[in-house]
């Protein structure tokens, strides 16, 4: 497998476009050109040399690259719509990353792309019969996983309320995210109920947005005042049989797909979590960022709650998580979170993150997770 090359990046502000409010009407494809001319500038490369492209989205329909692409100009390229769910943009950048490296092409796009309705998203990855029980009402979902995290390793719901407040703190910072305003412990732990305990300012916001990277070989790659950024592990899986979907009601010691994927990814870098420099994680809702910050093995089971009052994962901290902001202050459009993640990694990685840039960056990791269930973990190294 040779060496692959993430040689730019692109993204469009996360938010709402839908017209209301004085706010501005865009189509998902006009979204996705946005980042994709983005991406394509950064890279320094000519339109025609790119051969092929990878779009992942969830709820755009038959054709949604093929549609974005249409905006810049149709080449003839094979163009690969992906859904994968909260991971369809990952698993697109999996799919580009592997393309090149057993030397398919030399040259890849890579599109996440979502626009999502207000409200709770009308998830159809359950089937039929558990849609009718409720079970793929999203905060629902995370709430028994939280009780069940809670009862096992004693964390409270101030612990949860402090990832919030980092968040978006992170978030003032970042340029593209959907809410560029810090909040206060007792502002997210006063906000209303939405699935006991998880109250809304601990759930993340839906929008709209759209990201691009462009992949390539190392041959391609033109050395510039850019340090060269390259893909060091690009892992998918899903879960195991008997890991039940929200925590379950027994107690099941099986791998998690994260635990399954991070392991995979240590292995395919030859890295360990003690060697990331910094973290993007998946936290739709604040309790996850925790869990998830344990089962890449950041820490021990239970750990991360104190760890993250002690500062351990804030931007000057030991382990920087969600330096963007992540899902809580950036917002979520499904088919382009995880090339969101892979956006700032790329961002840090080359010391272009301004204000919330972490020091001496080398190596950085990015989680996404979705209805499958499924995971995936992309580890960007300098």
């Amino acid at each position: 497998m040779r060496e692959v090359v993430v040689a730019g990046v692109g993204m469009c502000w996360f938010g709402r476009y839908d017209g209301e409010n004085g706010r501005p009407y865009k189509t998902f494809y006009e979204l996705g050109r946005e980042a994709v001319i983005q991406a394509w500038k950064d890279a320094g490369i000519e339109w025609k040399d790119i051969q092929a492209a990878f779009c992942g989205s969830c709820y755009q329909g038959v054709g949604s690259g093929h549609k974005i692409l249409a905006e810049i100009g149709l080449t003839g390229i094979p163009i690969i719509n992906v859904e994968n769910a909260c991971s369809s943009s990952s698993s697109a950048f999996r799919l580009a990353y592997q393309s090149i490296a057993t030397e398919l092409y030399d040259v890849c796009l890579v599109i996440g792309v979502e626009k999502v309705p207000g409200g709770l998203i009308a998830s159809t990855g359950w089937p039929e019969w558990q849609m009718k029980m409720g079970f793929n009402v999203q905060p629902a979902a995370y709430a028994l996983e939280t009780v069940r995290y809670m009862e096992e390793y004693g964390a409270t719901v101030e612990q949860f309320a402090k990832v919030t407040v980092k968040n978006r703190k992170n978030g003032v910072l970042f340029p593209y995210g959907y809410f560029r305003q810090a909040v206060t412990l007792d502002e997210v732990l006063n906000s209303r109920m939405v699935s006991k305990p998880l109250r809304l300012l601990m759930c993340c916001p839906n929008a709209d947005g759209a990201a691009a990277a462009i992949l390539l070989s190392e041959k391609k790659f033109k050395s510039n005042l850019k340090k060269k950024i390259t893909v060091a592990a690009a892992c998918l899986v899903s879960s195991i049989y008997g890991v039940e979907r929200g925590g379950g009601s027994v107690n099941i010691k099986n791998p998690d797909r994260t635990e399954i994927a991070a392991k995979q990814a240590y292995e395919a870098s030859g890295y360990g979590p003690e060697d990331i420099d910094v973290f993007e994680l998946y936290d739709p809702m604040a309790p996850i960022e925790l869990i998830s910050i344990e089962r890449v093995g950041i820490c021990k089971p239970g750990e991360a709650g104190h760890l993250l009052e002690e500062g351990v994962f804030d931007i000057n901290g030991k382990f920087p998580v969600n330096t963007s902001g992540g899902l809580m202050s950036r917002g979520h459009p499904l088919g382009a979170t995880g090339l969101a993640q892979i956006a700032e990694i790329v961002w840090q990685l080359r010391g272009e993150a301004g204000p919330r840039q972490v020091k001496g960056v080398r190596i950085g990791m990015c989680h996404t997770m979705g209805a499958g269930p499924n995971c995936a973990i992309t580890i960007l190294k300098n």
